[in-house]
């Protein structure tokens, strides 16, 4: 078999991993996404192994070793990214990446304190919250 075959497959799932973690706004989608581009590596470290086992001598099968430990560490980044995922889902009630961005800023769209919150002529932000706290006083 030509390497050429393996190798346009793993660009293919490579463009297709990155298309959907620049596209996509779910993170277990993005995290699916993560695992298609770990797997066109893997594809790509055995493809260039057995071309190159052919070529040389002595066999070390070193892209068949290095795509297991591959395989381990894609294993565990799933693993911790769907707990993380999932915690965020129960307390935040979305896996909404742009949601959760906002959330992480400590504000929503409109500031901090709200879309009032921009006082730059000096006056009074708040008058009727002034006013309750003057007449609960």
């Amino acid at each position: 078999m030509h390497l050429a075959y393996p190798a346009v497959l793993s660009a293919l799932l490579f463009c297709t991993g990155l298309y959907g973690v620049l596209a996509r706004r779910n993170a277990i989608l993005v995290l699916m996404s993560v695992e298609l581009m770990l797997n066109a590596v893997n594809l790509n470290l055995v493809a260039f192994d057995v071309w190159l086992s052919r070529t040389a001598a002595e066999t070390l099968h070193s892209g068949q070793a290095l795509t297991l430990f591959t395989i381990a560490i894609a294993a565990a980044e799933i693993g911790i990214g769907l707990a993380i995922v999932l915690a965020v889902y129960r307390n935040r009630g979305t896996s909404d990446i742009d949601k959760l961005r906002d959330t992480a800023e400590g504000h929503g769209p409109d500031g901090p304190d709200g879309p009032d919150s921009d006082n730059s002529d000096g006056s009074e932000g708040d008058a009727p919250a002034a006013e309750k706290a003057e007449a609960t006083a």
